[in-house]
């Protein structure tokens, strides 16, 4: 336990040094405030870029709250998702290719703690800068819409989270197996995309699986409804998740000594 207190305040440290604890909440913050600001400023935005004749009136339906909030969502399923990518492929990927993998293990460590401190440290960056991105896009949307209301919002935010933690384990995961980061950033994507599509498609056969859990939240925010198949999707999320990080160290260790 000691040993991985010191290994997760040294991954802490090298997030700092690295400075990934401003890009990536900055990233995360800057969508949150792009989407509520896009949205209620459209009509000023297209009347001064666009080259439309004088005296043009341009009329868009102000989005709802509801709306904007998902909106960010689908931005940070897009861009957030790439920035915790390429933020965290080389986690475990980047140190074996170096060298400094190695220089840790030869001590007493386990696999099993050097495994789960870089996958904590990353949780907390991105459990941060995730609430920091939507936090600003709260109050943005409670500036200049009608607002949302907190127990939807609070909702929303975690079945979400829970779908980027998937993704940071998945990340982390790959990292562990593969020779490059490259390599991690394509096996994970890959990954990803493929859940979601194969969610899409099959969505009674596959109503269970994480990739759905975007698909819920629209529901939940625009619907105000908890569909019956969200709580079976976060329990199995959760266990996937779990069984994930359980088999990393020993996948992680298989692979080092082969």
């Amino acid at each position: 336990m000691k040993i991985g207190l010191v290994l997760f305040r040294k991954e802490i440290l090298e997030l700092i040094r690295n400075y990934k604890v401003i890009w990536i909440p900055a990233v995360f913050i800057l969508f949150g405030l792009t989407e509520p600001l896009t949205a209620y400023y459209m009509p000023e935005i297209l009347q001064s870029v666009g080259d439309l004749p004088e005296g043009t009136v341009i009329s868009i339906p102000t989005p709802s709250s509801g709306e904007v909030f998902l909106s960010i969502i689908s931005q940070f399923s897009t861009f957030g998702v790439l920035v915790i990518v390429l933020g965290f492929m080389g986690t475990v990927a980047g140190e074996r290719k170096s060298g400094n993998a190695v220089l840790v293990l030869v001590k007493p460590v386990s696999y099993t703690s050097y495994i789960y401190s870089k996958w904590a440290a990353a949780l907390v960056l991105v459990w941060f800068s995730y609430s920091l991105g939507m936090l600003s896009g709260y109050y943005y949307i409670h500036l200049l819409f009608d607002g949302i209301n907190v127990g939807l919002f609070f909702k929303g935010f975690i079945v979400y989270g829970l779908w980027l933690t998937f993704i940071l384990t998945l990340v982390i995961f790959f990292s562990s197996l593969s020779q490059s980061p490259g390599l991690t950033a394509f096996y994970t994507i890959g990954s990803t995309m493929l859940i979601t599509f194969l969610s899409g498609y099959m969505t009674k056969t596959l109503k269970w699986s994480p990739g759905q859990l975007v698909h819920y939240i629209h529901e939940l925010i625009l619907q105000s409804q908890w569909d019956e198949a969200l709580t079976e999707t976060i329990i199995l999320t959760m266990i996937l998740s779990l069984i994930i990080l359980l088999i990393t160290p020993t996948l992680f260790k298989k692979k080092e000594l082969s």
